[in-house]
């Protein structure tokens, strides 16, 4: 069959294979950081891009290419570029299209270095940024200058889980041709693919739900455009962003089982929801699936489901948050998210902590705002520890 007549989950196991693989069930890992040519025309033409053949690992590897090529299929993209982080994703795209007198418009609540390099380190270069509540399209119009270059969301975002309409921010930015930014995280391509409505290029963190078990630290990024595809990858080459073999394999072996991951963590989370919104406690809650969302019609209609992710603030605030995150016991006390294992944090002590309190008003991160990452293990087991830990509050 070819990949096109395939389903998700197929395509999660089969996708980006190479055909010099010895009929091999797992791929190989190509750990050597260079490659020999068969002549010096052969290096030649390898050089000079006539030839696909490899050269050095910065460049490309063919462990790394299959992962590429695999997520690139999920996300419907014409190409994936594999970086070393998902900060390294985030990188590549900014020094691709910012620079001296250039303008960002971005959502207000993204991961917190995301927004915070961007206010630190930028400025250093001439760039300027504005920052936006983006799941009100006009805020996104309002905001665009002449200068402006990239449009940067986040959707869901983080760690408010607002919904931003993409198809309505790509409708600006096509006004304006400016080229529109998703990361992609929270979701994957298992439940939303930015690119079929509209997007440029997608973001990903596959640190997160993509590779699924905690074991490593990668980004990904997948364009829709050849033009754009060529616009990023001499960036991450020259740069030395690129993925190490070993984790592109690991990687590549936690997306085989990204959908039914998924499957399990979400069929987990919308019970978690239901817990937790009648919690006497909790003053109010924000996941997808949960009718009050101020999103929940966009949500079903961008994404296939609610995913795992849920924010919720607690009676009580800033010791209400630290006096819950002492006391879980099966969820562990840890950043990330998209793993096998629930995962709690408070962003107001923790991820975001180095933001202004103007910033993280702005952004809707109160002091008693609590994320957290619903995993795979038994959901009774989940409600009861997150019970435990509330009776603490």
């Amino acid at each position: 069959m070819h990949n096109e007549d395939l389903g998700f989950n197929s395509l999660a196991v089969h996708a980006g294979k190479k055909d010099d693989c010895m009929n091999s069930a797992v791929s190989p890992i190509y750990q050597t950081s260079t490659f020999s040519f068969d002549s010096a025309d052969h290096g030649a033409k390898c050089f000079s891009g006539e030839d696909k053949g490899y050269i050095y690992t910065r460049i490309g590897n063919p462990t790394i290419g299959e992962l590429e090529d695999a997520v690139a299929k999920l996300e419907n993209g014409f190409g994936g570029i594999a970086v070393s982080s998902g900060m390294a994703a985030v990188n590549t795209v900014y020094l691709t299209y910012l620079g001296m007198g250039k303008h960002l418009v971005a959502h207000n609540s993204l991961y917190g270095p995301s927004r915070a390099i961007m206010e630190s380190l930028y400025p250093r270069f001439g760039v300027e940024s504005t920052f936006v509540d983006a799941t009100n399209a006009e805020n996104v119009e309002k905001a665009i200058r002449p200068e402006t270059s990239l449009i940067y969301l986040e959707t869901p975002a983080n760690p408010t889980i607002g919904i931003t309409d993409i198809e309505a921010i790509v409708a600006i930015a096509r006004k304006h041709n400016i080229p529109v930014c998703v990361d992609n995280t929270f979701c994957s391509p298992y439940l939303q693919k930015p690119l079929d409505l509209g997007a440029d290029i997608v973001l990903h963190s596959m640190t997160k739900f993509i590779n699924g078990h905690a074991d490593i630290v990668a980004g990904m990024l997948v364009t829709k455009t050849k033009e754009h595809y060529n616009k990023l990858r001499p960036v991450m080459v020259n740069m030395g962003f690129n993925m190490d073999p070993h984790q592109a394999w690991l990687t590549r072996r936690g997306l085989k089982t990204l959908g039914i991951r998924i499957d399990r963590a979400q069929e987990n989370s919308i019970k978690v929801a239901a817990f937790l919104e009648q919690h006497p406690k909790v003053e109010w809650i924000l996941y997808p699936g949960l009718a009050s969302h101020p999103q929940y019609e966009l949500g079903k209609r961008q994404m296939k489901g609610p995913g795992a992710m849920i924010s919720f603030g607690l009676r009580g605030g800033f010791e209400a948050g630290k006096r819950m995150m002492d006391h879980v016991q099966l969820a562990l006390l840890a950043v990330s998210l998209g793993g096998i294992e629930t995962l709690i944090q408070h962003p107001a002590s923790m991820t975001h902590s180095k933001l202004s309190k103007e910033a993280k008003d702005a952004a809707g991160i109160t002091d008693g705002l609590v994320r957290l990452a619903v995993g795979i293990e038994d959901v009774d087991d989940i409600i009861a520890d997150l019970n435990q830990a509330l009776s603490h509050v």
